[in-house]
């Protein structure tokens, strides 16, 4: 038997023939078995249909749902960034308040650094003035009995011409005579003037307030022998000019006289300081002599007041004409202020400036001696 050859164990049974009654039943069932077959298909189909439907529904709501969700956290999270720039924003202002801040805080250390340098400079100023030999010849008192610190101003006062300054020794005399104001002044039997008393005001200083600083150039130089003067300068310029003593080129050297000291004036700042540091140096002079060097002060007025004072005992006379010599009218003018039938008194001083003429008086201690 070929291997190509059908065969089969199990008697195959003949499908009935169509053109029979059986064959026709037979296909009509098996038809309906298709239809059956199909239409449960279709019902399962349509089953399917309805699940990918609601698949769909609920795949488009919960899209819907991210979508709606995704543009809230957007606006969140925009919202979130303009804080966030917001806050940013008010930390660099707060930066930029702070390094403000700071740069004041600096500038105000270094304002009080520089002025506790300048307070130490003074310290040391204090602490190394130049000494002097002082003796004690008044009495003791209470704290309470001791007198403030005055200046007395010394001014310059710009008199016209036909006027004359009448200082009388009371105040209540010139008082008088500036209450009566005309003055009918009777030089002889034919010559009678009227003159006019006016106050005479000045301005005055009130208070004077001054800075002191070290010279970083000067120093100043005490405990000196006394000597030639230039014979003194120059040997003092010639020991401080030299390196081996700390020293260096000198400008310039001056004696002040009031106090006897030397102020010695350098090209360069750079000695200055190390000599005061030192203080005493052994100088040849007349011999070997030991002086003292201390810093230099420079002074200047940061404050200045003034107000205007009345001098209570002198008095201006104004109009006067030039109708005799000058020494005869002060005379004259003198006599008859003199008199307390005219309403005056003693005579301290009386400076008369003719017409045609400009001078200046000197007032010194106005506010006490008028």
């Amino acid at each position: 038997m070929s291997s190509d050859e059908d065969f089969s164990l199990v008697e195959q049974i003949p499908e009935p023939s169509e053109d029979t009654l059986e064959g026709i039943k037979a296909l009509i069932d098996n038809y309906k078995k298709k239809y059956e077959h199909l239409v449960e298909e279709q019902k399962e189909l349509a089953a399917c249909i309805d699940d990918r439907r609601d698949l769909t529904k609920q795949f488009k709501q919960r899209s819907e749902k991210l979508t709606q969700s995704l543009k809230e956290e957007e606006r969140s999270n925009k919202a979130q960034i303009e804080n966030e720039k917001a806050r940013l924003e008010l930390i660099k202002e707060e930066e930029r308040e702070l390094m403000l801040e700071i740069k004041k805080v600096e500038a105000a250390l270094e304002e009080e650094e520089a002025r506790n340098n300048h307070l130490e400079q003074q310290n040391e100023v204090f602490t190394a003035v130049p000494e002097k030999t002082v003796v004690f010849m008044g009495e003791t008192g209470k704290a309470t009995d001791t007198q403030t610190f005055e200046m007395n101003p010394h001014i310059v006062y710009p008199m016209e011409g036909g006027t004359a300054l009448v200082t009388f020794e009371e105040e209540v005399v010139a008082k008088k005579i500036l209450t009566m104001k005309k003055h009918h002044v009777n030089l002889s039997e034919d010559c009678i003037i009227t003159v006019e008393a006016r106050p005479v005001q000045l301005m005055v200083p009130n208070l004077v307030e001054i800075d002191s600083e070290v010279c970083p150039q000067r120093i100043l130089i005490s405990n000196l022998p006394k000597m030639d003067n230039d014979i003194l300068l120059n040997k003092l310029e010639i020991h401080f000019s030299k390196r081996k003593h700390g020293g260096g080129e000198v400008e310039d050297c001056e004696l002040l006289p009031d106090s006897g000291t030397v102020v010695l004036t350098f090209v360069e700042k750079k000695f200055a300081r190390g000599l005061t540091e030192k203080e005493y140096h052994e100088v040849q002079l007349q011999e070997k002599h030991t002086v003292r060097v201390t810093p230099f002060l420079n002074g200047k007025i940061t404050n200045l007041r003034t107000k205007m004072s009345v001098c209570p005992r002198t008095v201006l006379l104004t109009g006067i004409p030039a109708v005799m010599e000058r020494e005869t009218l002060q005379d004259l003018l003198e006599i008859h202020f003199q008199k307390s039938s005219n309403g005056g008194g003693e005579i301290e001083a009386l400076l008369f400036n003719p017409l045609g003429q400009h001078t200046s008086a000197l007032f010194e201690g106005v506010s006490q001696n008028g």
